[in-house]
């Protein structure tokens, strides 16, 4: 049994009893979507955040009727929304960033009467409540916001503007850094193992015309300088823009100058150049998020009108395949929960209306729940993680010593960053160990400041996630 829930049949003998070079993979997976309560009001063009209790933040975004500041939180357990504290601003097209003291910042967007916004504001979870914080220098609306390796957020581009600036979470200030080649709206950024922040695409606009972008630029967080990198293969804005596990970028869909894209492909930092991938099923922009196992789902979205299709990228196999379908066709943010599952929060439908229903998606692994391991405490000790809990050794599989299967019952950790998805697989540290009941890890380097996951799988089953804070360096 492999992480990803698969399982693995490599070599063996055949009817001739000639040895087999070959391998295949079974998958049990069916994943499906399901109804969940439904929001107090319509939002769409909304944030969706998870915050450290394990309840998504759905904020501002547009109402039945306008913009919107009213503020809501999912609780996964039940199933039920409740409202929260609103936004001191209204607001839509902005980013919600969580930081790593657990607040949430809000930054820019567009309000009433297509005027863009400067303000800033931070949510509390603890109180439920908003309060303002430094403005930006520059007001934008489609832009990016990066949480860094030190804390700090890189909000960079958005409207007209190539202009960069840096929010401190221990001052509540901004300031202005080095300002992007090439002024884009509409891209994508994703922080990158190395700490450096890699924006790609988007769209621009000069004087009277605007055209969608190749071009793809380097943050350096050292020099506050932007470098050009490797472009694209072809234009491309709104696409989906993902880190994956392997440390490379996956960019898929979007569009070109309105033409809706299929196509996929990656960015290896080590070489700083895009390679092709397989193509999604069907074109679109849309929502995605990476999975517990690895693969990407992407659902929804727009071409041009609302979608209900969902699809999975393997990124082993290079493959996009068709997974279950939305109940609603709507172009949503997707969120994924502690428990692996992901939160498809209301969004604009077929008709452009905001709507209030939800749904949420479950891979289907179809595991007996007695049998998923548990995660009761963590400590961060010497940039180690220590955890304990129940079923880390997973449910015993035999081994004959010949042709029978290999005991496999080691338990795999994964800690995953939530702002950029990072993700590392912990080895066991050699002297300490680990049981039925407890996982010792060797010390973390490398992994990204702030808020963070960890899962542990056994027998390919994963537990509920624990929320945690990654500490500089390390843990």
């Amino acid at each position: 049994m492999l992480p990803d829930g698969k399982v693995l049949v490599a070599a063996g003998v055949d009817n001739d009893f000639g040895f087999l070079a070959s391998a295949e993979l079974y998958d049990s997976a069916n994943g499906s979507w399901t109804t969940t309560g439904s929001l107090p009001e319509p939002k769409g063009d909304h944030t969706a955040t998870l915050l450290p209790n394990g309840k998504v933040l759905a904020a501002g975004g547009f109402s039945a009727t306008d913009f919107s500041a009213s503020a809501e939180l999912y609780d996964p357990t039940s199933g039920t929304w409740i409202a929260t504290g609103s936004l001191a601003d209204e607001r839509s097209y902005f980013t919600s960033t969580l930081l790593a003291n657990g607040k949430v910042l809000a930054v820019g967007g567009e309000t009433g009467g297509g005027s863009d916004l400067a303000s800033a504001e931070l949510y509390d979870p603890a109180v439920g409540t908003w309060s303002t914080t430094g403005s930006l220098a520059t007001a934008r609306t489609f832009h990016t916001a990066t949480l860094l390796s030190d804390g700090r957020v890189l909000v960079a581009g958005g409207d007209t503007t190539a202009i960069a600036e840096l929010y401190d979470p221990a001052t509540g200030t901004w300031t202005t850094t080095g300002s992007l080649n090439t002024a884009r709206y509409f891209h994508r950024a994703v922080l990158l193992p190395d700490g450096k922040v890699l924006v790609a695409g988007g769209f621009t606009f000069n004087g009277t015309r605007g055209h969608s972008l190749a071009s793809a630029e380097l943050y350096d967080p050292a020099t506050g300088v932007w470098t050009f990198t490797g472009g694209l293969s072809g234009p491309r804005q709104d696409q989906i823009f993902l880190l994956l596990p392997n440390g490379k970028v996956l960019a898929a869909g979007g569009d070109n100058n309105g033409a809706f894209l299929a196509t996929s492909e990656l960015y290896d930092p080590t070489t700083r150049t895009w390679s092709a991938t397989g193509s999604l099923v069907t074109a679109r922009y849309a929502g995605a998020t990476l999975l517990p196992n690895g693969q990407v789902l992407a659902a929804g979205g727009g071409n041009p009108n609302a979608l209900a299709s969902a699809e999975l990228y393997d990124p082993a196999s290079g493959t996009w395949s068709a997974t279950g379908s939305l109940a609603t066709a709507r172009f949503a943010p997707l969120t994924l929960l502690p428990n692996g599952e992901v939160l498809a929060s209301g969004g604009l439908d077929a008709n452009f209306t905001s709507v209030t229903n939800a749904e949420v998606y479950d891979i289907g692994l179809g595991f007996s729940n007695a049998w998923r391991p548990r995660i009761t405490t963590f400590a961060k000790t010497r940039n180690r993680l220590q955890l304990t809990g129940s079923h880390f050794q997973g449910i015993s599989q035999a081994s004959g010593g010949n042709t029978q299967d290999s005991s496999s019952n080691y338990p795999i950790v994964q800690l995953r960053s939530i702002d950029n998805s990072q993700v590392v697989f912990l080895m066991v540290d050699p002297v300490d160990g680990w049981s039925d009941t407890s996982f010792t890890s060797v010390p973390i380097r490398h992994f990204p400041f702030g808020p963070a996951i960890v899962t542990v799988f056994t027998n390919g089953i994963p537990s509920t996630a624990r929320y945690l804070v990654v500490g500089k360096p390390g843990l």
